[in-house]
């Protein structure tokens, strides 16, 4: 390892919990990863495999299945899929979605929907990105409709993390369509529900390893005990949650990137050209210097808003300055990394190459980039 820098904020808990996690995907995840890359998904049978070892909903409540521990076992998890490029999106379903459940869900919820969730027989999606609305959540058209004991819910939703694999989804939807962003709500719909239909595996620029599809609802029927928390409150429940999400962001951009850096200095190290290896040209240390520094720039950073989150919670200008920065440092310093592995670095088999097309995406999701710099902006 190259980056030496020192981290005190995680405890010999944290650290022993690591080496499971590592030996776990070393283990059980990397033989396999090229097969689904081509299958475009992840083994549900390995889903369940991480949730025996106790990989999935690490904050959790052990009542229900979950690890019990805080943030900082979440981040750890996020770190070491990000070193591997494991390609997992165990962050979604543990950290983003099971918390909604876990905070918001009555105790028959929680008892009915959490063991599953965390011993990995249920994987969750949430419903949130519409063909027409992204970022700006309060523009959503799905709606559902209160009749009776029952929402009828109809719409169509895109980009859904985990939406081919899911057994449940948390659906963001308008039940009071004139009341804008006070008139959204999350209801929790089973996959087997008559009129929820997965749509295709869509071909994503990276993250060959997840899967992301469209997910159609057309006249489904959901009992309202299915409401999680409070009618027309779903924009603030997502509001909420956006800051851990965003930091979650930050912290596998900056394990990537120190990955990134160490592979790449074993290459240059090992690759001859015109009679020396690509490290003995002065430009290569060069631009490497400035990596580094740019790498121990983003982990300061995200240690000391990690340390923040977990001592006082994270505001939204916090999260968004974790996000912006470590995102775009990520983007182009892969970028040169890749450049110094000449015409090897565009071949998927590279870690490098898959490292810069699936970097890409963490300026758009959890929120683009642009309205990370917007969010900054009003608290200046």
């Amino acid at each position: 390892m190259h980056m030496n820098i020192p981290r005190n904020i995680f405890r010999d808990d944290h650290e022993a919990f690591r080496e499971t996690v590592r030996r776990f995907f070393e283990r059980e995840w990397l033989p396999h990863l090229e097969k689904w890359y081509e299958a475009g998904e992840v083994d549900k049978a390995a889903w369940a495999k991480a949730g025996t070892e106790g990989l999935l909903c690490p904050t959790l409540p052990e009542e229900y299945g979950g690890g019990g521990g805080d943030f900082l076992h979440a981040a750890v998890v996020s770190e070491e899929i990000a070193r591997l490029g494991a390609g997992a999106s165990f962050g979604l379903h543990s950290d983003i979605v099971a918390p909604y459940i876990a905070n918001l869900g009555t105790e028959a919820q929680k008892q009915r929907w959490l063991p599953d969730v965390c011993s990995g027989k249920s994987i969750l999606a949430i419903a949130m990105t519409e063909p027409s609305a992204g970022s700006d959540l309060k523009s959503i058209r799905t709606t559902a409709v209160r009749e009776g004991g029952h929402y009828r819910i109809n719409g169509a939703k895109t980009f859904i993390t985990n939406g081919s694999l899911c057994d449940l989804a948390v659906v963001v939807c308008k039940t009071d369509p004139e009341a804008g962003a006070r008139g959204v709500s999350l209801i929790v719909v089973e996959a087997d529900r008559e009129g929820f239909r997965k749509g295709r595996k869509l071909r994503k620029v990276g993250l060959h390893a997840q899967d992301t599809t469209e997910l159609f609802f057309d006249d489904v029927r959901v009992p309202v005990e299915n409401l999680l928390g409070e009618e027309n409150r779903g924009f603030t429940y997502l509001m909420q949650n956006l800051p851990q999400e965003r930091l979650l962001i930050a912290v596998n951009a900056a394990a990537r990137l120190e990955a990134m850096l160490d592979q790449t200095i074993e290459y240059v190290k090992s690759r001859r050209a015109f009679g020396q290896t690509v490290w003995d040209f002065q430009n290569t240390r060069f631009r490497l210097a400035d990596i580094k520094a740019q790498a121990v720039a983003v982990r300061t950073l995200v240690d000391h808003y990690m340390y923040q989150h977990m001592t006082r919670g994270l505001t939204p200008e916090e999260a968004a300055i974790a996000k912006l920065h470590s995102t775009e440092a990520l983007g182009r310093c892969v970028d040169e990394m890749l450049q110094l592995h000449g015409g090897y670095g565009y071949m998927l088999e590279y870690p490098i190459a898959r490292a810069f097309v699936d970097a890409r995406v963490t300026r758009i999701y959890g929120g683009s980039n642009e309205i990370m710099r917007e969010i900054i902006a009003r608290a200046l």
